[in-house]
């Protein structure tokens, strides 16, 4: 199937329409937060909470009731957990993470085994978004105007409290909460995001995007957009692909979103490793000219 044909189904079929918007808006809204997630080191704790939401949804499917719901109060309850734990013990942080959510992800494997179908369930761990009702999109589109709304009012506090704790601190900066309102988006945005890259996948959206443009500016603000426009062409193209192949399309979006940090990996003009091999080179070479 071509693109132009492409383009003519999502004019057609309603379900491929909330499909793309609700890809779309998880691709920003992974690349948003995504960027606090890589330079403030938080990528264990996105794993943790990504796969905290399990007994959630497991037990929303039992009582017949959205899955948001279970996921977001498990992943916010796995989230305060970790940091309880880790400033009331000698138990160091990533302890804390390992120790916490393991067992929580336990927990919902054994609640999973009560469960009559597991359909619904494989679209939630694998991710399908070609699935998506439209209560799940409209529920996606108010946690990403909730993110992008926080994240653009609280914007000097995040990029303060990201790069120097110590001068946040020292203005007054309520740090230890920041932490916990950043925990609690990244939580939203897991929930969001189960139905497009599915729970095994979504770190690597919330990851590779942020990692992508991380390679290619030293500006956050600059980073944020570039994120999220990665996020966004990942979505649309892992959807197009997965539609039109027939594939998982978790995978496949995350697999766009590797190709283009690959991309960025070796060819960035500032931190590209092709870039780095030349200048060495080309240094070298002034060098032996000199003697």
């Amino acid at each position: 199937m071509s693109v132009l044909h492409f383009i003519e189904a999502i004019m057609q079929y309603d379900f491929l329409q909330k499909a793309l918007l609700t890809s779309v808006i998880v691709g920003i809204i992974c690349g948003v937060i995504g960027c606090f997630i890589v330079l403030r080191g938080m990528a264990l704790i996105g794993d943790a909470i990504s796969h905290a939401v399990l007994p959630g949804v497991a037990i929303s499917y039992m009582l017949g009731f959205n899955f948001f719901i279970g996921a977001v109060a498990t992943g916010l309850l796995t989230a305060i957990g970790i940091g309880f734990v880790s400033q009331n013990s000698r138990i160091k942080h990533d302890m804390a993470i390992g120790i916490m959510f393991t067992s929580v992800f336990a927990v919902g494997i054994i609640l999973v085994t009560f469960m009559k179908s597991s359909a619904d369930l494989y679209h939630i761990l694998f991710g399908n978004v070609l699935s998506v009702r439209s209560s799940d999109m409209w529920i996606t589109i108010c946690i990403g105007i909730v993110v992008v709304s926080l994240v653009y009012l609280f914007y000097k506090e995040l990029l303060v409290s990201t790069f120097d704790p110590t001068m946040a601190q020292s203005y007054g900066l309520p740090i230890k909460l920041i932490q916990y309102g950043l925990m609690v988006l990244l939580t939203l945005v897991t929930v969001a995001s189960l139905q497009t890259v599915g729970i095994i996948l979504v770190v690597a959206m919330l990851i590779t995007p942020a990692a992508t443009a991380y390679l290619l500016t030293n500006r956050l603000w600059v980073m944020i957009y570039l994120s999220a426009s990665i996020g966004v062409i990942c979505s649309v193209i892992g959807l197009y692909f997965s539609f039109t192949y027939n594939l998982a399309s978790g995978a496949t979006i995350v697999l766009v979103a590797a190709f283009l940090f690959a991309m960025a990996f070796f060819f960035s003009p500032s931190q590209g490793l092709i870039w780095k091999l030349m200048k060495a080179r080309k240094n070298k070479t002034n060098l032996s000219m000199e003697k």
